[in-house]
């Protein structure tokens, strides 16, 4: 199951675990783009089927867990890339927003992975990688209060995961991208900010989807039974960098 997989990265996630032969469950509110996703899937030969989920409601995740449940009687492989952002300065930041991307970022991973984990503990073997960020592990700019905590918190639930699931033959990892050409940068970034990342960046440019899906689908597969609680960046060497051009 990959939880925002209608489009960018949890997309190209959905790609790549279908050319491995998984059955995907292509979860996001966008049910038309998660159908339309599970079309070219189906014609390319895989396993792919759209559901409806909207992580910040419980209901909604009970709801599509038992419908896995009930059709395949196990979930081996989780990914929690559904998220949101939005960019307002520290003072005046809108308590809402602040709640709502808490939510949406981290409560609903935590409900995903526990009712994922739940299957997975019948045939105790499972793979859970949640899609945090670099601004989980430093800040990143201006206006990301919500976005950069919300983050930072789904590193440490990866690491409590990682502990408390390890005797079931689960892991859980985070992969932390840098900057991504995703539909949600190109609102969020204006040209000034995504040139000034750029050049923050020791590859100087921004990553794209299948670079940070390469990760994920190395830490969901058989191969990496023995990494977990880990956050991994893939960020073009952007957190090992320093002041650059000196």
């Amino acid at each position: 199951m990959v939880t925002g997989g209608a489009k960018g990265i949890g997309a190209e996630v959905c790609r790549g675990l279908a050319s491995r032969g998984h059955k995907v469950w292509i979860a996001d509110l966008d049910l038309p783009h998660a159908q339309s996703l599970a079309d070219e899937l189906h014609q390319q030969g895989g396993q792919a089927q759209a559901i409806a989920l909207d992580v910040g409601n419980p209901e909604s995740v009970a709801q599509a867990f038992a419908e896995i449940d009930a059709q395949d009687k196990r979930c081996d492989v989780l990914v929690n890339s559904a998220g949101i952002a939005k960019v307002f300065p520290f003072l005046d930041f809108p308590l809402a927003n602040f709640v709502d991307t808490m939510n949406i970022n981290v409560t609903g991973t935590l409900l995903c992975a526990q009712h994922a984990a739940r299957l997975m503990m019948r045939h105790r073997w499972g793979r859970i990688v949640n899609i945090a960020s670099v601004a989980g592990l430093r800040a990143v700019g201006s206006g990301r209060t919500a976005y950069g905590t919300s983050k930072g918190a789904v590193v440490a639930l990866t690491r409590q995961m990682a502990v408390e699931l390890a005797e079931h033959g689960i892991t859980a990892n985070a992969v932390c991208p840098g900057p991504v050409d995703t539909p949600m940068t190109r609102v969020l970034h204006t040209d000034q900010f995504r040139e000034e990342y750029a050049q923050a960046i020791p590859m100087e440019r921004y990553g794209n989807t299948q670079e940070i899906a390469a990760a994920v689908l190395y830490l969901a597969s058989e191969e990496a039974s023995y990494t977990t609680g880990i956050a991994m960046p893939v960020d073009g060497g952007f957190l090992a960098s320093g002041a650059r051009g000196l």
